[in-house]
């Protein structure tokens, strides 16, 4: 899977040497679309007036970080990017956070809570379901490296047909939530109603007493 993962690093390195840091440089159609995402997957963080510990896969130049800061949460924040001229662009953005921005897929600590926004959407030449295995080791991972909960989108199946595209990935959001509920956590919440072809889900692991 790993030699997957070059040509499609590579797309979206295509992607922010054509348009900066922007929405559209991390494949995204607009700053309120990409805006939306987010507010959908921070909704897994319980208590944002609390310190929190937060792993950011798919990082791009940091734009989630930056929401963050600007709401005040004091998050204990990582970024993670398989395509290294995402991470250069998240330094330069934020110089003197040395080791926030990191080029890779995993990370080596365990954190409160991990979001992945979008790193399950452009799968290329690579069949669906190889990338489909791919996508729950990832989810396997995130369950195994986190302590409160973690959150994710995805394409969703109910897109409409002629608007697909065949490098694109599009999940069943019927089968992912079953999948967190069987392999994760009974706290799962799916979100499909936010406008976009697409799902968001939330996996608690810690509900507030």
């Amino acid at each position: 899977m790993q030699d997957s993962l070059r040509p499609i690093a590579d797309y979206y390195t295509s992607r922010i040497q054509a348009h900066g840091c922007t929405a559209q440089g991390v494949d995204w159609n607009s700053p309120e679309s990409q805006r939306l995402r987010f507010d959908m997957l921070l909704g897994i963080i319980t208590q944002p007036d609390q310190p929190f510990s937060i792993d950011d896969y798919g990082c791009g130049y940091g734009a989630l970080y930056d929401l963050l800061k600007q709401r005040g949460w004091p998050a204990d924040y990582l970024g993670f990017d398989i395509a290294e001229e995402m991470i250069v662009a998240a330094c330069a953005r934020h110089p003197g956070m040395p080791g926030r921005f990191v080029v890779g897929r995993t990370s080596s600590r365990t954190a409160d809570y991990a979001v992945m926004s979008g790193i399950f959407n452009v799968r290329l030449a690579c069949p669906v379901d190889v990338w489909e295995r791919y996508v729950i080791a990832i989810l396997d991972q995130m369950h195994e490296r986190t302590l409160r909960g973690f959150a994710f989108n995805c394409l969703t199946y109910y897109s409409d047909p002629p608007k697909r595209k065949d490098y694109l990935y599009y999940g069943d959001p019927r089968f992912f939530f079953d999948l967190c509920q069987r392999r994760y956590s009974r706290n799962v919440a799916l979100r499909h109603d936010y406008g976009l072809f697409e799902f968001t889900i939330l996996v608690r692991k810690v509900l507030l007493s």
